[in-house]
Formats: C-alpha cells, structure tokens, sequence
C-alpha cells in the first residue's frame, strides 16, 4: 500500500518531463496509476470487506514510529472516489486544458500529487500518519486553487482555504497528541476498538473536531469552498467534491465508532451539520452561477455526511457511507458538465444560457442522470442514502430523532430545489433570452460524465453492491434492536414513514423551484446581517492588526529589549510547566567530585564580574574565562571531545575579539540607568538564571533509564570502528551535522584571518599610528 502511494508521488515528480513533450499526454499518463490504484483495491474488495488488510512499514522502530496503513469497508469506498474518480477526471484534464495552456504542467503534476497524499489519508491507520497526509492535502489545494498566481481571485482564495484549514489542522495535531497519549497508541484501530475516556480525551475530541469541521467546510468556517471554485474545473470537481473536503467527514467516521455515543462529539457534529445543511442549500437555491451553485450545494451535503457519521447508530452509518460514495458520484459529474459549459458557451450564468439542451441532449440527459441522483429520485444511489437516512432517525423517535429528520426534510427539499436549478438554469430554454451558440464537446470531456453518471445509476438499482460495504461499516455500532441489525440497503422497504418523507422533499423542492422567483425576493429582503465570509475577513484583518500592534512593541531596535521578551517567554511557559508539574527528582546530588566546585566558581565569578567591568579587553577575558570554565567542566564529566571543541571555539572567539577591538573604542560608552530601570532587568535576569539551572537539575535527573535511541548509538558504535561511543555519533551518525559545524568554524577562520590582514600594517610611529585603516587621529581615539 505505501508504494502505491509513493508510487503516484514518484510519477508526479517526473510527470512535466512528460508535459514538455505532450501536455494533454501528461494527463492521461497520470491516470494510469489511480486506475491500477482501483483495480488494486477492487481486487482486494473480499479481505478489506472481511478482517481488513493491513500495511505497517516501520520508519523508527525503537521510537514507534511507522506507516500504519489499512484497507477496510470505509477505505474502500474512499479508495473508489480517490482513485476512480480521479483517473476520470484527470483523463478528462486531457481534453480540458488546451495544448498551449501554461498551466497544464503544473496542474497535471499537482492533482497526480493530490491523488497521492488522499490515498495516503485514507488508507492510515495512524494518527501522526494520518496528519501527515492531511497537511499534504492543504499544501497541494493552495497550489491548484492558487495556480500560476496571476489572477487576484485564485491567490485570495486560495490563501483563504490555506488559512482556514492549516488553523484547523493544527488544533487536530494538539488534539492528536492528547488522545494518543491518552489511549497510550495513535493506531486508529486500537483506539476504535479499546477507546480511551477522561477529561484529556474531552480536550482532544473537541480539537480534532475542529480539524474535521474546517476542512469539511462547516458552519461557519465553509466560505472557503465556495471562494475555491476560482481554481480550474477539474481542480473543483477532484478537490472540492469528489475527495478533499471528505477528508474531515472521512475522519468523522473514522473515530465516531469509538466516541458517537459521547455529547462533547455527537452534538457539535449533527448541531453545525444541520445548520451547514440548510444554509448551503438555501444559499445554493439563488445562486446565478452554475459553479458556485454546486459550491454551496457541496457544502450543504457535506452538512448531511456530517450528521449521519455522527449522530451515531447503524443504519445512520450505513445511510452515511452509501451517501458518501453517491455524493462523489453526482457532483463531481456535475462539475465537469460545468466545465464543458464554460467551454462551449464561454459562461456559467443561468440568465445567459439558454437552449443549450436542444444543442447537446446527450450531454443533457447525462446532467439530468447526475441531477436527480442529487434529488433523491428513485432507482439512483442518492435515493438510497435519503431513505435510509430518514429511516435511521425515525426508527430512533424521540426528541433529537424527529428533530433530525425534520431538518433533513427540510435540507433534502433544498436540494431538490437547486438541482431542479441547475437543470433549469444550465439547459432550459429561457424566454426572452437568444438561444447560446455552442459546439458539440469531444468524447474526451463527455465520456467521464457519463461514466460517473451511470455509476450512480447501476449501484442504486444494484443495491447489494453497496450494501455490502455499508453493513460492514455499520457493524462497527452497535444494533439496538432487530430493526436496526436487520437492516439493508435496498430500493424498497414497503409503504412506509421514510418513503413518505422521500416524496414530500420532492414535492416540496419542485414547488421551491417552480417558485424561485419570490423566494429569491424573500432571499434578498431578508439580507445578511452575519456573514461568515465577512466574519473571516474581520478576523484576518484583526490579526494583521495585533500582530503590526505587537511587532512595533517587541522590535524596538533594543538588544536588551528582545533578550527581556525572550527571557520572560521562558519564565513563562518552561517555567510554568515546571511548576505545574511536580518533575523534581529524589535525591539529585549537588555535586559530583570536588573538582566541580572550583570551576563553577571560577564560571559565577567571572559571569558577576563580567556586568561590572568597563574595559572591553576586559570583558573579552571574561567571556573567554567562562568558556574555558565550561570547558573544563566537560573534562570533569568525561567528555573531551566537547571539551576540546569548546576550546577551540573559545580561543578562536577571543583572537576574534582582540582584532575586532581594534576597530571599538576602548572603554564601554558608561550611561548611568535609573534605577526602575535597572533593577527590572537585574531581578529578569536573576530569574531567569535560576530557572534555567532548576531545568538543567530537572532535565538531567529525570531520566530513569536510558533512552532507546542512546541504546541504539552504543549498540551500533562498534560497527562503525569506534570505542568511543561520543566520536560515533559525531563522525558516523551525525556526519552531515558535524561537517556543518567544521564549515562554521572554517568561516570563523577566515574571518579573523581577514582581521589579521586587515590590521597587520599598523605602526606606532613617534607616538602616532599610521598605516591603519582610518585616520591617525581616530586610531589613537580607538587605543585609549
């Protein structure tokens, strides 16, 4: 499984070599590998449906780390959207970027990347793998949605999804820490199968929830989506609704086996996908443009996965997983279809279009397949997830299940309503409005369309396809009653409540859209008071003040000014954390020999004199007599080699100095400071020196046995040639980092050396210096 996945990231490094000789090539090279990608995952449909296939490539082992991955039932239908829907639309890229396009290059090579890195997120079976994934997945989404940069729309929007996103992955990564910690294992499975409990575990779950909900595009973090329909069609359709924006329902699901049960995960989740779904379906509803009605219809369906994979419950999972893979077989065929608009009309705007079903029917009927996949109708999978949704919360009942199912209702109606509009508004002949001219699309932008949209068509009438990894999946909940073991997906439950349910929301969303004039009346009287795009603009802007605020407070041009700000940040956190955690070890000794004492005097003394001395030759020895006491230090505690090396440093430092002084007055520029002044700094300093000696006692006592990587160096040592275990790692294990440092020392050398050149022609002649590098007068200011 990890050479799949590296695999897609090695063809996509090498793919503009293939770009510089065919770019529309380039396309359809790239989606040779999510193909083999998928009939690798279909092949291996009967173990991932069963115990699971499972990959663990050990990177540290000594340390536990390693690359967990596993194909189960909610891998494999990701594995159908990443990979699946990704060679179509990659292939479709070939017809849909021109042979001159600049940027056919670069986004061949980036969207083969994408596939790569999604298939690493859905397939991990560890945290810390898993958000190394996830990260790679936001920093591939700015650079498609950004592409070349020239246009103003793509860099907004695409710094907005960076932002938005990298905030909410990085409260994920505390949260990861805390619930790996806490289960004492961050492999998904162990975690799903024993879950950890208390209040850390509370903390973590709120924070990988908000990891979810912004790359999800929740309430209210989602106008990043609708922002990011400046990027390409294909770009849209792969990122934004076949595969990114599931990656938080993805990890939704993933967890909510585990913690569905718990109010601090299932509220928030069906709360705010509840509210994400109406407010994307209504704004979707008045929308002129085709693209962005999609936009805000992908966020509203995002809101819907987002309550069937939490709310908890078997068929609400089975619901959620069969709606999964149809939302990727609907919108993205969608999205294309948009795209080919554009092409052959030059606009997405339903008030200019007109006539173009009569123009291209084929392309018509395939729109209308994926549409009404969207609405529900029956005989496609979409129709399959509604029921079953409404069925999972009216065979709950009580207060939430009712509430729940009404609001879907409602939500549901919705999208009948803007599907009906994107019909309406792409291919309806409109009154008043000249017929569009249009040409006939090629069979490279067609053929993916159609094969997405009859996708959705044979696996809602063939329900055993998808029941299968649906009933997989819900086995993970545990059935409350018969009702809820029992249960299949299947195109006919009888005379029943969802079913009822089902016929209202398409009642209702045709009557909406057969009405869409006065409710676009009602849309705009009703105006916007709070909007959570201008919410994130405010907000942006707000921190772009504190932070202008805070940097012309903090960088005065004052040394001392930036030592105290350090030095407090240090007292703050380290030294917080010291106090809060009682880590002070049992019997730590003072000292270990005699021949310490001495030393450490020589280092206190020479450091007390050092803030008192006004001579600058002066203050040179005494910096140089604390190095050589530290030197001498590490003597007394076995390590020469350091010792040595601090020698070396310090000698060189103070032959530095002495040819730099030559250029400095010599006596310190004495300006007597007020004492509020003085003594602020005095008591920083003071506190800050013992706080660093506490951590130093703490550190070096904390330590029970030894490190696991230690063990590891020594064992190694005498592989390497060496007796001395210190000399191993610097030459052996640490090489790279010890010639880095020789380089340093080296620039030092030439340095001084330049020094020594540059000063080896002064004289004192007849009491006056000539032959220096200034006038005579100002070489005799600089000797005193």
């Amino acid at each position: 499984m990890l050479g799949l996945v590296l695999a897609h990231l090695v063809m996509a490094a090498v793919l503009p070599a293939v770009s510089a000789r065919n770019r529309r090539a380039a396309f359809r090279v790239a989606a040779l590998l999510p193909a083999v990608t998928l009939l690798w995952a279909l092949g291996n449909a009967g173990q991932a449906l069963g115990p699971g296939l499972s990959s663990t490539t050990s990177w540290a082992p000594e340390l536990g780390l390693a690359f967990d991955l596993r194909l189960d039932a909610l891998g494999l239908v990701m594995v159908v959207l990443v990979s699946g829907l990704g060679a179509l639309i990659l292939a479709y890229s070939g017809s849909y970027f021109g042979r001159k396009s600049r940027d056919a290059p670069r986004t061949a090579a980036l969207l083969l990347f994408f596939a790569g890195v999604m298939l690493g997120l859905v397939l991990a079976d560890d945290l810390l793998t898993l958000y190394v994934f996830w990260e790679l997945t936001s920093i591939a989404s700015f650079l498609l949605v950004g592409q070349s940069g020239e246009h103003r729309a793509n860099r907004r929007a695409a710094v907005q999804a960076l932002l938005v996103t990298v905030f909410g992955g990085l409260a994920m990564l505390l949260g990861i820490v805390l619930l790996g910690d806490a289960a004492g294992t961050y492999r998904i499975s162990e975690i799903v199968a024993v879950p950890p409990t208390g209040p850390t575990v509370t903390a973590a779950l709120v924070l990988i929830l908000l990891g979810a909900l912004t790359k999800s595009a929740q309430l209210p973090f989602h106008p990043w989506l609708p922002a990011a329909m400046a990027a390409p069609t294909p770009v849209s359709a792969y990122l934004h609704a076949a595969s990114m924006v599931k990656a938080g329902v993805f990890l939704v699901a993933r967890l909510s086996p585990a913690f569905a049960e718990r109010a601090v995960w299932w509220v928030p989740i069906v709360v705010l996908g509840l509210c994400t779904m109406l407010v994307g379906g209504w704004r979707a509803l008045h929308e002129t443009d085709l693209k962005r009605l999609l936009a805000f219809g992908t966020v509203s369906q995002l809101g819907f996965l987002m309550v069937l994979f939490g709310a908890g419950g078997r068929i609400a999972a089975m619901a959620g997983l069969a709606l999964l893979l149809g939302h990727g077989l609907f919108k993205a065929p969608l999205f294309l279809v948009v795209g080919i608009v554009d092409t052959i009309t030059g606009t997405r705007d339903v008030g200019k279009l007109s006539g173009l079903g009569r123009r291209v029917p084929s392309l018509a009927a395939a729109s209308a397949l994926a549409a009404a996949s969207m609405a529900g109708l029956p005989l496609l999978l979409g129709f399959l997830a509604k029921e079953a949704a409404f069925e999972a919360f009216l065979h709950d009942g009580g207060a939430r299940g009712w509430l729940v199912a009404l609001t879907l209702l409602v939500g549901s109606t919705l999208t009948v309503g803007y599907s009906a509009r994107f019909l309406w508004g792409a291919f309806a002949t409109k009154p008043g409005v000249p017929a569009v001219p249009a040409e006939r699309p090629s069979y490279g932008l067609t053929v993916p369309v159609w094969i997405t949209a009859l996708a959705g068509l044979v696996l809602g009438s063939v329900t055993a396809i998808v029941d299968g990894p649906a009933s997989r999946y819900g086995a993970a909940y545990p059935a409350h009653d018969a009702v809820e073991r029992d249960y299949h997906l299947a195109l006919w439950h009888g005379l029943n409540l969802p079913l009822l349910f089902s016929g209202i929301a398409l009642g209702l969303g045709v009557l909406a859209h057969l009405r869409r004039d006065a409710l676009t009346t009602l849309h705009r009287r009703l105006g916007h008071p709070v909007s959570a795009q201008r919410g994130y603009e405010l907000a942006v802007a707000a921190l772009e003040r504190v932070a202008m605020r805070v940097t012309g407070r903090l960088q005065v041009g004052s040394l001392p000014t930036y030592l105290g700000f350090i030095l407090l940040t240090v007292l703050a956190l380290p030294g917080g954390a010291l106090l809060a955690g009682d880590r002070r070890p049992a019997g730590q000794a003072v000292f270990h020999t005699a021949i310490q004492l001495p030393l450490g005097l020589i280092v206190v003394i020479a450091a007390l004199a050092l803030v008192r001395v006004h001579h600058r030759f002066t203050a040179v020895l005494l910096v140089g007599a604390i190095g050589y006491g530290i030197g001498g230090l590490f003597i007394v505690d076995g390590a020469p080699d350091l010792a040595l090396a601090q020698f070396l440093v310090e000698t060189l430092t103070l032959v530095a100095f002495v040819f730099v002084l030559r250029r400095l007055p010599a006596h310190f520029v004495q300006k007597r400071s007020p004492r509020w002044v003085v003594v602020p700094k005095a008591v920083l300093a003071t506190a800050a020196g013992i706080l660093v000696a506490t951590l130093g006692v703490v550190a070096s006592g904390a330590r029970e046995a030894p490190a696991t990587a230690s063990e590891q160096f020594a064992r190694l040592a005498p592989e390497a040639g060496a007796t001395n275990v210190v000399n191993a790692i610097l030459v052996d294990f640490r090489a790279l980092d010890t010639v880095g440092e020789i380089t340093v020392l080296l620039i030092a050398v030439a340095g001084t050396v330049s020094l020594v050149l540059a000063t080896r022609r002064d004289r004192r002649r007849g009491g006056r210096v000539t032959g220096g590098a200034d006038t005579p007068e100002h070489e005799e200011e600089l000797l005193g």
